[in-house]
């Protein structure tokens, strides 16, 4: 006696009938599909909530049946500052006055540390000014007026110069000229201090990370909040909060980007997800730390000195000296390091260096904890020497552009050609100040980088490439 027959499931043939004895087959999307589409819409979903959770906590709710007159619906725009004297000791109880057309327009007392801070009703062109009869005896005053444009979304920081004049910072055209050549230089090193790191991951992983900016803004948040709020000097606290950059350069690596090249997934879905991850991480920053600029305490003064034909503060003097030492200890480990050589064969080749037994993980693992390590470093250089000693959220954002402006002009992928590019980007930067307004001046590297890629699209020191 045969052995009961199962029944007989159908299937669909191409014509419509159905079949019987298959079972019927399933279209599935691909894992590194589902996965890049739920990572967006958490990041979607986490922008969504972190947006609402702002309005609630910045619009507190009216009190009821109160008539409000439209000046009083402005919340205005936030203007700062902080006061040293010429030898970096804070100047409370001084008067700071905000004039616009000749009027006032706000006013504001700094306080123990020489903080302050007022608020102007709109955009527009203010004059700052100094009470100076409320400074303490024996203070000198460089510039105790200046005007500037506010505008909303912008740091607006003003600087009130003390001490006397140098011989170094006025004279002819040559010595202006020499002194923007040596900003620029000092601006360069600086940038170039931030985009090293992003030059390496795009030479290992052919990555263009949008999120390298907001690495800048957290290094440089991470270093503000263990100096000011833990109290520790801030050249431990930039060590400590480098420490921290590379910690968060790894969890990058780990959680994101490694899962997403061993599911396959291409580089303008990663393109995408980085996009869309410095998004999210610049939110995250304006939610803990909040949109207002806030100073350091150590290295707020703008002492100048004379150093021959020019003139220096101290801030800037350890900036350019920092990022030269940091970049030729980075060259060396390039040249000189099994790591660096490894990192260097990985860049040309990562196929043939993992067949040489290269552990291609592990170098692309070091490479993004080193280019935190050095975006941490960057942000506050950026905010010692560019931004008044302040942090602020979105400095990491405006840094972002010119960061890849250098790399792209020195040649992708290449941490010599980032340096080349980001030093001639920051120099031009500082002399198109002769004849552009100071909020312009990114006008001129930038359009320097256009023109040079018209004429070489490969960068400076890149390599022409065929593809197709």
């Amino acid at each position: 006696m045969s052995p009961p027959r199962t029944p007989r499931r159908e299937r669909a043939d191409s014509a419509g009938t159905v079949r019987a004895g298959a079972v019927p087959r399933r279209t599935s999307v691909p894992a590194a599909a589902r996965w890049l589409i739920g990572l967006l819409v958490v990041l979607v979903g986490g922008l969504a909530l972190s947006g609402t959770a702002l309005a609630a906590t910045a619009a507190p709710p009216a009190a009821p049946q109160a008539a409000v007159s439209p000046a009083q619906q402005t919340d205005g725009i936030d203007v700062s500052g902080t006061l040293r004297d010429q030898d970096g000791e804070p100047l409370d109880g001084v008067t700071i006055v905000a004039e616009q057309n000749g009027a006032p327009a706000a006013e504001a007392v700094s306080d123990e540390n020489g903080r302050w801070e007022l608020t102007v009703p709109t955009a527009g062109s203010y004059t700052f000014r100094l009470d100076e009869s409320t400074l303490p005896a024996g203070t000198e005053v460089l510039q105790g007026e200046t005007t500037r444009e506010v505008s909303d979304g912008s740091l607006n920081t003003v600087v009130f110069r003390f001490g006397e004049e140098v011989a170094g910072a006025a004279g002819g055209g040559f010595a202006t000229f020499l002194r923007l050549l040596v900003d620029g230089i000092r601006f360069g090193l600086v940038i170039g201090i931030a985009a090293v790191g992003l030059s390496l991951i795009f030479g290992t992983t052919g990555l263009t990370n949008f999120a390298h900016g907001e690495m800048v803004t957290i290094g440089a948040v991470v270093a503000w909040f263990i100096n000011v709020g833990g109290g520790v000097q801030l050249i431990p606290a930039t060590i400590i909060a480098m420490l921290v950059g590379a910690l968060l350069g790894a969890a990058n690596e780990l959680g994101i980007w490694r899962r997403l090249r061993r599911r396959g997934a291409g580089l303008i879905a990663q393109l995408v997800v980085s996009i869309g991850l410095g998004i999210a991480l610049r939110y995250l920053v304006l939610i803990f730390f909040g949109g207002r600029s806030e100073s350091f305490a150590d290295y707020t003064a703008q002492t100048v000195r004379n150093y021959g034909p020019i003139a220096l503060t101290d801030k800037d003097l350890s900036a350019i000296i920092v990022s030269v030492v940091v970049l030729l200890a980075v060259a060396l480990l390039l040249q000189k390091t099994r790591i660096g050589k490894a990192m260097r064969a990985v860049s040309d080749n990562r196929d043939l260096a993992a067949s040489s037994g290269i552990n291609v993980d592990r170098v692309i693992l070091f490479v993004w904890m080193l280019g935190g390590a050095l975006a941490t470093l960057g942000g506050v250089l950026f905010a010692l020497s560019e931004l008044s000693s302040t942090v602020q959220y979105e400095m990491g954002f405006r840094l972002l552009l010119l960061m890849f402006a250098g790399v792209i002009l020195g040649g992708l992928g290449t941490a010599y050609g980032a340096l080349l590019g980001c030093l001639i980007v920051g120099i031009l930067v500082q002399l198109s100040t002769l004849v552009l307004p100071l909020d312009l001046k990114y006008l001129g590297g930038l359009a320097v980088l256009i023109v040079i890629l018209v004429f070489r699209p490969q960068g400076l020191l890149g390599s022409k490439a065929r593809i197709g």
